[in-house]
């Protein structure tokens, strides 16, 4: 959160806004608690299968564009599909990592369901496949069987679980916590490598880093991820996707001109440098990485990796620990080529990296925006 001094420091104290109105600017300009309605709704549905996506929306996925539709059938059954209008062509032009969140969402439909008794019975990708595009074929046909199933310990994390985006402590990572993340991953077929703070997690410190500044600084691949910032309470309340900016700092800033999409698309702006020098030390500050990868020969080994890395997630949160996805050097456009061999010589082993994260120890954050299980439904 904000410390109160920061945003006196940001204002001038009293350039945009006298300092005994500070404490109503914040109060006014605080994250939007409407964009997090899908995450006090879940499981507040008469069907079950509502009941079941209503977890399954808050599934981790790339920039948050949460790319799922959903066709219900008969009583026991649903149509899962992407939703080829969000995508993210740039940086992910074979929608490997949309495959990878797509993943996710049906582990956690398949751990929601359980809960209740339902086994999920998951067909992917009925009607085929393209490992050049998800175009907008089914991704899975699901039916639901009931009493056939058990419920996971990890459901308990699914309304806690978060990409967790702060600067970590430097507090090294607990072996056997480690080791419990690769456990809890290695599963659907995955290899799962881990390291704490070692001479290999300073070299994947500076290579990650290297990905993340080569991918803001290249104009088309940043200005994709600013087409989809949400700058402000107002814009993330009408859009709860994309790359939300919010808080009293952001608000702020607005109000100076700083933080707006042309400053952020430009890299002498004050406001990009600030961006990137934040980045940088949430890069420096990781205490320990883990990596997940497969073949890659199929749709599917995708899918498997978002259904482990969702587990893996989940278990980072019973431990207490944050994780953050930070896998640009894995991505497929041309410029990022260097360091895309660069970082599966150092840890490929020769399979496929479909997941990079960096883990530690980091201070609670809030829940990012859902569009609600109306939107998917179709």
């Amino acid at each position: 959160m904000f410390k109160r001094r920061n945003v006196l420091m940001l204002i001038g104290g009293g350039s945009v806004l006298a300092a005994g109105s500070v404490g109503g600017f914040v109060l006014a300009n605080g994250p939007s608690s409407e964009a997090r309605r899908p995450w006090r709704e879940a499981g507040r549905y008469a069907d079950f299968r509502k009941r079941a996506l209503s977890y399954a929306l808050l599934a981790p996925n790339p920039h948050n564009l949460q790319p799922w539709k959903v066709a219900l059938v008969g009583d026991n059954a649903l149509t899962f599909y992407p939703d080829p209008d969000r995508r993210l062509p740039a940086t992910d032009p074979f929608d490997r990592q949309i495959t990878i969140g797509c993943g996710a969402f049906l582990e956690l439909l398949r751990l929601a369901a359980a809960e209740e008794g339902y086994a999920a019975e998951i067909d992917l990708f009925p009607e085929g496949s393209d490992m050049s595009s998800l175009a907008s074929a089914p991704i899975a046909h699901v039916r639901f069987l009931p009493g056939q199933a058990s419920s996971d310990p990890l459901f308990a994390q699914v309304l806690k679980r978060r990409s967790n985006k702060e600067v970590y402590a430097q507090k090294d990572v607990e072996p056997e916590k480690l080791g419990a993340l690769v456990q809890a991953g290695t599963t659907y077929g995955q290899r799962v490598g881990a390291t704490g703070n070692t001479p290999l997690a300073a070299k994947l410190r500076e290579l990650t880093w290297q990905a993340h500044k080569l991918e803001v600084t290249t104009d088309y691949t940043n200005q994709e991820s600013v087409d989809l910032m949400r700058i402000g309470a107002r814009e993330v309340r009408e859009n709860p996707d994309g790359i939300e900016l919010e808080g009293p700092m952001i608000a702020a800033g607005k109000l100076l001109g700083m933080v707006n999409r042309d400053s952020l698309a430009d890299p002498t702006s004050a406001g990009f440098q600030q961006g990137l020098a934040m980045y940088e030390a949430m890069a420096m500050s990781a205490r320990g990485f883990l990596w997940l990868s497969n073949d890659d020969i199929s749709r599917q080994d995708q899918i498997n990796a978002g259904r482990a890395y969702v587990r893996l997630n989940l278990k980072a949160t019973e431990l207490g620990l944050g994780i953050h996805p930070w896998s640009q050097s894995l991505q497929e456009y041309p410029e990022m080529a260097e360091l895309y061999e660069e970082v599966h010589a150092l840890i490929g082993e020769g399979k496929r990296l479909q997941m990079l994260v960096r883990v530690g120890y980091a201070p609670d954050v809030i829940a990012t925006p859902r569009r609600g299980l109306n939107a998917h439904l179709v």
